[in-house]
């Protein structure tokens, strides 16, 4: 398997708050590698790890084969995009300038845009279903719009990773689906690797081809969502019960949380 991103023995720590302890996985090219885990478990640390925007200090990261740290950061633009959870988007700028933004590691010297990178802003828009909001500013969207527009901007970049930090935190069901969708559907169209951080394990089951269960900065379980959402290792990553299930719509684990009140009918909790 050839890998997109190596992590070695990575650990971090806040002053004297150990985040991360000794984590080490693989993400192969062109995986839709999904990372979760209860609040507190490293998760967020580690996509700024991966990301670059943290600085490692004990371990290794590995982006194409190369030290994430012998990139500079317009090279290491080239190869990934983030599409962060929130970002402040109430500026004056058009849907379409902002989606054009993303060919900024591309240009030369001037920073000015030719033809062909109009044309792959265009391209993206389309794929993500913006192109009728190109004349809009960005102040004037909704939550789903923004997050398709963040999608839209991290394609214009052609990267060869994208990595996703809670993309359908703050979106309606209707919206997580739309994201999640057009995700997938990158990955499988462009052979794209992406790699995701969030709380909604469900998603993750539908989504991801692998799965990193994490616990107070550990890794837990890697593998196939069969092999990571199992009720033992969700229950001791998560601390509650749980009952896991297959899905009626394939073979893949459903996990639904068990309310205190049919732990113990007899209770009233209401």
């Amino acid at each position: 398997m050839k890998a997109a991103v190596n992590v070695d023995h990575l650990e971090f720590t806040y002053e004297t708050e150990p985040v991360l302890r000794d984590v080490s996985f693989t993400v192969g090219r062109g995986d839709f590698f999904v990372i979760i885990g209860p609040n507190g478990s490293g998760k967020t640390t580690l996509m700024r790890l991966l990301a670059g925007t943290l600085k490692t200090r004990h371990g290794k990261v590995r982006i194409m084969g190369k030290p994430i740290e012998a990139f500079s950061r317009r090279a290491l633009a080239r190869r990934m995009a983030l599409v962060p959870q929130m970002e402040a988007l109430d500026f004056p700028f058009r849907v379409s300038e902002f989606v054009l933004m993303g060919r900024a590691p591309h240009l030369g010297i001037l920073g000015l845009e030719q033809t062909a990178d109009f044309e792959i802003a265009r391209q993206a828009m389309a794929f993500t279903s913006v192109e009728h909001l190109a004349e809009r500013r960005m102040g004037q969207l909704s939550g789903g719009e923004r997050q398709r527009i963040l999608v839209a901007r991290a394609i214009c970049q052609q990267p060869e990773i994208i990595l996703l930090d809670e993309p359908t935190a703050s979106l309606d069901l209707a919206h997580q689906i739309q994201v999640m969708d057009l995700m997938k559907s990158f990955q499988q169209e462009k052979d794209v690797t992406i790699v995701m951080v969030s709380h909604d394990v469900n998603l993750a089951s539908i989504y991801g081809d692998q799965l990193l269960l994490l616990k107070t900065g550990r890794i837990v379980k890697q593998g196939k969502p069969g092999e990571v959402l199992t009720f033992q290792d969700l229950e001791y990553a998560y601390g509650c019960k749980l009952l896991v299930d297959k899905s009626p719509l394939g073979g893949f684990p459903r996990v639904t949380p068990v309310p205190r009140k049919y732990l113990n009918p007899e209770v009233d909790v209401d």
